[in-house]
């Protein structure tokens, strides 16, 4: 029963458990270890602080190694872990970062073009197709052209395995008869790598330009020993990127979408502010607030317990798994009044607490790239608000459903787009 209703009451499940139980309680999914949820800032402080031969977030995340590789710093743990994020980091920072906005402005404003005017449609399919054209063209550099083409085709069909339940069974039990849905995805990744290789092999022959693509920055990396990272470790980190800095950001620009139309004091406060050309401040505090409000990940990556380990006066031994809620730690009354409104101004007050808003994660395995994300986030809603009125295309707000690890708006959050 707590299988079903983690799975198709997502949100409505974690509010029903805290309510009975506390800020701690213990989750029995199906054929997995048990899940302690936690959200007590205090007691997420010490989950995200503890060493890491103690706690192994790698280990939750490994039904994602058919699409992102065993080098992915999402599965990695330990020394392994830190020395591929140090490799990665580079890649989000600096001149590389600043030289990569121009290029999310321009995708986002060709892709805006093509939106349907005065209908109600679907606005989460549109920024996946706007979301998947500028990780493409951060990590690869490609904005036309056929190598483009048949990279999107394959990340598409890699993606959308990925963002089915069936992806989340083991390999063995995927197809236990004949050619199915497995078979099919390892096509497509084979493809997929195909193409990748191709790319990491023609820019190590070119070397470092200087671009701000994402594959120079890896290409350049280099071990503590001084040695290049290797073909397949900068296979598995591109990969992490494009399915990391793809479907998330899709489904938090189409969240953010859904909670503005619903708030028309915030969302006139907005374009006005976009308007008068210095909306950055309430920009972010939306932002922000959007990504409290409804994180697309509802937790941070399980834990799981090698040792011993005392959180909160409990003793956790090895074989559980810690739960760090984002969910719950943000929807806290004792942390954010009226925890369920969408008010940005309580970001122009104060910054978000490093242990009560977690939407990217914490600690050592906070999300590499969430800078990343916000800007392209800002830079797209700028562009949007900028030639278009946004209105709700359906009345009351939109559920919260599973799809895979992440939670989206039902309809896929149903927006209506006017020229202004």
């Amino acid at each position: 029963m707590q299988t079903v209703g983690w799975w198709t009451r997502p949100t409505g499940f974690l509010d029903r458990c805290r309510r009975r139980f506390g800020k701690k309680f213990t989750v029995r999914l199906a054929a997995q270890d048990p899940f302690i949820v936690l959200s007590d800032p205090e007691e997420l402080k010490q989950v995200f602080t503890a060493p890491p031969d103690v706690l192994h977030p790698g280990e939750g995340t490994r039904i994602l190694e058919p699409i992102v590789g065993p080098n992915s710093i999402l599965l990695l743990d330990e020394g392994a872990h830190m020395s591929q994020r140090k490799l990665v980091l580079p890649a989000f920072h600096g001149e590389r970062m600043r030289g990569l906005e121009e290029m999310v402005a321009e995708v986002a404003r060709e892709q805006i073009r093509s939106w349907p005017r005065g209908e109600s449609v679907p606005i989460h399919p549109r920024m996946q197709s706007l979301t998947l054209e500028v990780i493409l063209a951060a990590v690869f550099g490609l904005r036309s052209g056929p190598r483009l083409d048949q990279l999107r085709v394959a990340l598409t069909g890699m993606l959308d395995f990925g963002m089915s339940p069936l992806s989340l069974l083991p390999p063995a039990r995927r197809a236990p008869f004949g050619r199915g849905p497995w078979a099919r995805f390892l096509e497509i990744r084979a493809r997929a790598d195909e193409l990748i290789y191709s790319e990491i092999r023609e820019r190590r022959d070119q070397g470092d330009g200087g671009g701000s693509e994402i594959i120079n920055s890896l290409v350049a990396a280099r071990h503590e020993d001084g040695s290049p990272m290797t073909d397949v470790e900068i296979h598995d980190e591109l990969m992490t990127l494009l399915v990391a800095g793809h479907e998330t950001t899709a489904t938090q620009l189409a969240w953010a979408l859904e909670r503005l139309t619903r708030a028309p004091a915030v969302l006139s406060r907005l374009v006005e502010a976009v308007d008068d050309g210095d909306g950055d401040p309430y920009m972010t505090a939306v932002i922000r607030e959007s990504l409290r409000l409804r994180p697309v990940l509802l937790n941070a990556a399980p834990r799981t317990v090698k040792k011993p380990i005392e959180v909160g006066g409990v003793l956790y031994e090895p074989r559980v798994h810690l739960l760090p809620s984002a969910w719950l730690v943000q929807h806290d009354p004792e942390i954010y009044p009226e925890p369920y409104a969408f008010r940005p101004e309580r970001f122009l007050e104060s910054d978000p607490g490093t242990y009560t808003w977690i939407p990217f994660g914490g600690g050592r395995r906070r999300c590499v790239g969430a800078s990343f994300a916000q800007m392209e986030m800002a830079i797209v809603l700028r562009e949007l608000l900028r030639v278009s009125e946004v209105s709700a295309g359906v009345e009351g707000p939109e559920a919260t459903v599973r799809r895979a690890i992440t939670v989206t708006p039902a309809r896929g959050g149903e927006t209506v787009l006017t020229a202004r």
